[in-house]
């Protein structure tokens, strides 16, 4: 009570005293186990002096035996409020806010502590008060000036209130009406509501329109804020008609309109003759079909602004609230009669009213001239009868309070039948949380519910006016607007019947994958710009770079993942080295087994068989590991590459580089003195070739033991300037460098061999393999010179995976077929062809030797073991 000014402090006070001597508001009490207060305007402002006018049969009766027919809907509820009953205190505000403002005292009353202890009976007894009901909560008012009357006294007293009709967003502001809630949207919504059809038809340039005064400028203030607020909508002019506008005032309107001829859209917030007058005068400006309107709910779906300017309103798209009615309503309220509806003290004077008779009353006399009414009367059959509009939200604000109510006693009164001491008296905050948080289906179906605000949600119906291509020109229904805008685009139609919505914008939208570059200080015009290389549009504004392992989709409006690829089996790049690997397999394991079944023959065992098969062995992994280059990378895959890659190289080039270090070191020692050289023995090669392969066995596992091998994708190696064409490659994670590193001891050891081979060439032709290695090493070393350039110079390419991958396994092919064919294909020749020749040519070859080589042939033949007849043996040819 703190927070009571003076003023109503005063007033308070002295209506209670007012009230205990008896002069109570005139109202409707029914009986109830908990009480509801009902404010209606029953009767209209009266004139000065007086509070109150005539009965008011829709707005007041309507809406007020609204109220007892839902009460009687759900006293008869078993499911609702079981052993409870509602019961009501109902006020006539007589649509005045000051007079609400007296007459709710009423709901207060209860509440007031008063000191009467002081007081005392003629015969000096204390009086006896009797206590008036407690009313729990507030079903009204109407008009929102009063609803913020009554408010500010309510939450003062914790009184929730409801109203059905008050619309005005001020009532939204819950510091100031925190008691507050309302079944009806706030004029707000409808300005929402607006502002989505307009953005649903793709506009975002458009005009306001407003008439003077509260109404118009209200709305515009609504819409233009909200607008502002969401963005995407921009205000090309806003204009005012006059409250008395002169001569040629609407022609002027539209001379100005026509200064931004894009703003094609009218937001229009007018009273029906503004609205009817700026149609003329657009008609009058032969601009019919050229402005695109959105009414207002003064504009709705009425006849009188557009009659005769129906061709200038074709097209107009209109909203009005969404309302139903109720049958069951209708027939509560036609049954009324004064014999069973004696509990409404304003019937009779409805019902004098409604059929136009006086009825006669103890105590007065009735007009001769009026009719007398005979109490047999019917409602809708001798008056006419239409449901009033808010009439459905009467009924959902008194459920409210009763979902509410039955809420809170399940909650608080657990298994308890009618009120325990929780809920008595009921507390208004605690009752408050349960009003805003009832949901269930109202009268007409649709929800009920309320915001943070106490705003319920706003439903409106959106209609056009439609005049060509259709059988009954008027206003059609093509949508609605319950929190969001629902709308039939398909059925709208536009001036002469056109099917495509025009447009009312100052630039035309961007394509797909363009962004807006703003105009500086024009919102909504822009020019657009298109997202180029991997950018997509990422909004209206902005392009963004896709990730790294994604591209932009063709429009560039989204990013798409970036396809993966791989060398396949049938791709034409795989074509010449797996012809090259299998045919080098199969000429390696036919030389294998020729040297196997011919294994103790004179040219075997000159070869040094133990090297060649060393040799061989190193050459069939080199053509193995094409199939490993081309299989798709994993675990298994990448770890095999690691090894095998220059494991046959090593193996293969150290075997050779044994031999040409043997024969060159027999030669070289056979010119110095006659002591064979050490480690010339078929024992002794195999453990320098296993000792020189070693390295490279030994690196390779330490290189997997380091960095355990895996694939990987790799998005930047086909990332070219068109996305289209980018592609992520699949590959085992092995970069160029650590590849040729993988190679370079193998690398190093050609290199090497080669180097004795040249020292060797002085060795006579006759005599061993010297010869036939240095032209494999010569030949070997200019593939491998021609593959350097081409593996790095396609570092930059495209096609880099495809060439790098051709290039090393076709070089790796040939230098192993280069030693295949110029070591071991004559040796399997004679061995075939010619078996008988080996005998003799053993023994010419001998001889030339010897008269060739004379001492350095005898020391050859002691330190290579020729006792064995094998391995210093010539070659033949």
């Amino acid at each position: 009570m703190g927070q009571l000014w003076p003023p109503l402090l005063l007033l308070l006070w002295g209506w209670g005293a007012g009230a205990q001597q008896g002069t109570q508001p005139f109202s409707i009490r029914i009986e109830g186990d908990v009480t509801l207060g009902g404010l209606f305007p029953v009767h209209a402002r009266g004139p000065a002096g007086v509070p109150c006018g005539e009965v008011k049969k829709e707005k007041g009766i309507h809406r007020m035996e609204a109220m007892l027919y839902a009460l009687d809907q759900i006293n008869a509820d078993p499911q609702l409020l079981p052993n409870l009953t509602l019961g009501a205190r109902i006020l006539d505000t007589c649509s005045r806010d000051t007079y609400a403002l007296e007459q709710s005292l009423t709901f207060v009353q209860a509440l007031i502590q008063k000191d009467t202890s002081d007081v005392r009976c003629a015969d000096g007894r204390p009086p006896l008060f009797t206590r008036p009901e407690r009313v729990v909560a507030v079903v009204g008012a109407s008009a929102s000036s009063v609803s913020i009357m009554v408010a500010n006294v309510l939450r003062l007293f914790a009184i929730p209130q409801i109203s059905y009709a008050s619309t005005a967003p001020e009532l939204s502001d819950s510091n100031r009406y925190d008691y507050f809630s309302r079944v009806v949207p706030p004029d707000s919504y409808q300005a929402q509501a607006m502002l989505d059809v307009v953005k649903a038809l793709g506009w975002n340039y458009v005009s306001t329109l407003a008439s003077e005064g509260n109404y118009g400028e209200s709305g515009v203030e609504a819409f233009v804020q909200i607008s502002r607020e969401a963005g995407g909508v921009c205000i090309a002019q806003s204009m005012k008609i006059p409250r008395e506008p002169r001569a040629g005032e609407f022609d002027k309107l539209i001379k100005r309109l026509m200064e931004t001829p894009n703003a094609r859209g009218i937001i229009i917030f007018a009273n029906e003759d503004d609205i009817k007058r700026v149609l003329e005068a657009a008609r009058r400006a032969n601009l019919t079909g050229h402005f695109l309107w959105v009414g207002s709910d003064s504009w709705g779906s009425k006849i009188s602004p557009i009659l005769r300017q129906e061709e200038v309103a074709e097209g107009a798209v209109t909203i009005l609230p969404k309302r139903a009615s109720i049958d069951g309503f209708d027939q509560y309220f036609t049954s009324r009669s004064l014999e069973n509806n004696r509990r409404n003290i304003w019937f009779a004077e409805f019902w004098e009213d409604d059929f136009k008779c006086k009825l006669t009353r103890p105590g007065t006399q009735p007009e001769e001239a009026a009719r007398k009414c005979t109490g047999e009367e019917r409602i809708g059959r001798d008056s006419t009868y239409e449901q009033e509009g808010k009439v459905q939200f009467v009924i959902d604000a008194v459920y409210t309070m009763a979902h509410a109510l039955h809420s809170m006693q399940l909650d608080l009164c657990p298994g308890a039948p009618g009120l325990c001491e929780r809920m008595d008296p009921v507390d208004g905050r605690t009752l408050l949380h349960y009003i805003r948080g009832v949901s269930f289906n109202g009268s007409a179906g649709t929800p009920v519910m309320f915001n943070e605000n106490g705003d319920a949600p706003g439903r409106y119906d959106i209609f056009q006016y439609q005049l060509t291509n259709t059988t009954a020109p008027g206003y059609k229904a093509i949508g609605q607007w319950t929190e969001y805008l629902r709308l039939n685009i398909e059925e709208m139609q536009w001036s002469g019947g056109q099917q495509d919505i025009p447009s009312s914008v100052c630039s035309l939208p961007c394509g797909p994958g363009e962004r807006k570059k703003m105009v500086k200080g024009v919102p909504c015009c822009w020019h657009c710009e298109l997202c180029d290389g991997y950018q997509y549009q990422l909004d209206e504004f902005t392009c963004e770079t896709c990730p790294f392992d994604m591209r932009p989709s063709p429009n560039r409006t989204a990013c798409r993942p970036t396809p993966i690829v791989k060398l396949e089996w049938s791709s034409p790049w795989a074509v010449l080295p797996v012809c090259l690997a299998m045919g080098g397999i199969l000429g390696t394991t036919f030389v294998v087994v020729t040297f196997v079944r011919h294994n103790d023959t004179p040219i075997v065992r000159a070869s040094g068989r133990e090297l060649s098969y060393v040799l061989l062995t190193g050459i069939f992994l080199i053509y193995a590991i094409t199939f490993l280059m081309i299989a798709e990378p994993g675990v298994v895959v990448c770890a095999a590459r690691r090894l095998f890659l220059g494991l046959g190289m090593a193996l293969s080039y150290s075997a050779l580089l044994t031999k040409t270090n043997r024969i060159y070191r027999i030669f070289e020692q056979g010119k110095k003195s006659v002591t064979p050289p050490r480690f010339i023995s078929p024992t002794s090669q195999l453990a320098i070739t296993f000792s020189l392969s070693a390295v490279q066995l030994l690196g390779a596992l330490a290189w997997l033991g380091a960095l355990p091998p895996h694939s990987v994708i790799d998005y930047e190696e086909q990332r070219v300037p068109n996305p289209e064409a980018a592609r992520g490659v699949l590959k085992c994670d092995m970069s160029d460098l650590s590849l040729i590193c993988c190679l370079g001891y193998s690398l190093v050891l050609m290199v090497t061999c080669t180097v004795y081979a040249v020292k060797a060439r002085g060795v006579p032709e006759t005599f061993n393999e010297a010869k036939p290695i240095g032209f494999t090493m010569y030949t070997t070393c200019i593939v491998w010179l021609a593959f350097v350039p081409i593996f790095f110079g396609t570092a930059q390419s495209a096609e880099k995976i495809y060439i790098q991958t051709l290039t090393l396994t076709v070089s790796m092919s040939l230098s192993a077929s280069v030693s295949l064919g110029m070591l071991y294909v004559p040796k399997v020749y004679v061995i075939i062809f010619h078996p008988e020749q080996n005998v003799a040519k053993r023994k010419r070859s001998f001889k030339a030797a010897a008269a060739a080589l004379s001492t350095s042939t005898r020391l050859s033949q002691k330190g290579s073991g020729c006792q064995n007849g094998a391995d210093a043996a010539p070659a033949g040819k």
